[in-house]
């Protein structure tokens, strides 16, 4: 029998780190996987086997996935948009990591092979206005997703299926929209719009500033899922009967000018708003259609954006300070 229940590739990052703690709560054998040191992980669970490695290299790739039965695959070159509008070569060179580690759980036989798509698949021209109609998992085609990050998931989704469909590969596929939460990249260009926000309001609270940038006019919406709708989302799709991509996303439009008062909210302070009309800002609009996940899975998100956000502009607020001290 296999000597390891669960492999999380991309586990020194955010949603990996995350999803190891909880695998490992759950008292599964986890190897955790991450190309960075081990102390630029995230978070680090004791239990687990830590392994340096970097998974776009074949025999790396095989290595982690030797006696296992599950695999996460959830490691990218990735982050805010920011980061993905300014490297999308960097971004799609993670088409390497996706692709050795499918080839290497179809060599292992694994049980399931989950692979952590994103949102960022869906055509621009269904993204254009900011009362945008909730995104269908059909309406990734006729394919034009986002430039880079975007092309690398849709592909790697497309192996996904044929790899189901030619070798029989147990895949399970979900699309994540805009995850946050405590323990994820909050500064340095990589963070995302939740994580920057938080950040830039305590750094306001802590320097008794007031004013607060925003890129674009705040007025482009997304929808953002807290981290543990996250984790019971992911291990049900992976745990699933459907190997078709689903979202996997809250359904709750907010403009990133709405997400900016909610912080300031739980923050209780109000800040001069500066809009930089020429940064990075993204599709207009975006949002989660759950039908197909309610249908099959019957999951909704159980948290809301205004209690998540309390949880994690605590944490933020904490790492904020202690860099400043």
């Amino acid at each position: 029998m296999p000597g390891v229940d669960v492999l999380v590739a991309g586990a020194g990052g955010f949603i990996g780190g995350h999803l190891v703690l909880d695998l490992a709560r759950q008292g599964l054998a986890v190897r955790a996987v991450d190309r960075k040191p081990l102390d630029e992980w995230y978070q680090v669970e004791v239990t687990a086997e830590n392994v340096q490695a970097d998974l776009s290299e074949l025999s790396a790739a095989r290595a982690a996935v030797t006696d296992v039965r599950i695999v996460y695959n959830l490691a990218a070159d990735m982050g805010g948009m920011g980061f993905i509008e300014n490297n999308k070569a960097a971004c799609m060179l993670s088409v390497l990591t996706s692709s050795h580690v499918l080839l290497a759980a179809k060599e292992q036989q694994v049980e399931r092979y989950f692979y952590a798509s994103s949102a960022c698949v869906y055509a621009a021209g269904k993204q254009m206005d900011a009362q945008t109609i909730p995104l269908r998992e059909e309406d990734a085609y006729p394919a034009m997703p986002e430039d880079g990050y975007g092309w690398e998931k849709l592909f790697s989704e497309r192996m996904c299926r044929h790899f189901f469909e030619d070798y029989a590969t147990p895949t399970r596929v979900a699309r994540f929209h805009n995850v946050y939460g405590p323990h994820g990249t909050w500064t340095g260009g990589r963070e995302k719009a939740p994580a920057a926000v938080c950040r830039k309001v305590a750094e306001a609270v802590l320097n008794n500033h007031d004013e607060i940038e925003i890129w674009g006019d705040g007025e482009q919406t997304r929808s953002f899922m807290f981290i543990d709708d996250c984790l019971k989302g992911t291990q049900l799709i992976a745990n699933g009967d459907s190997p078709e991509p689903v979202n996997l996303g809250s359904s709750e439009l907010v403009s990133i000018n709405e997400l900016v008062t909610l912080v300031e909210d739980i923050a209780g302070v109000r800040l001069r708003r500066r809009h930089l009309l020429d940064a990075p800002r993204g599709v207009r609009g975006r949002n989660s259609d759950n039908s197909m996940i309610r249908q099959v899975y019957g999951w909704e998100p159980d948290i809301s954006l205004r209690n998540g956000l309390t949880a994690t502009y605590a944490w933020v607020y904490d790492q904020v300070k202690r860099s400043v001290s």
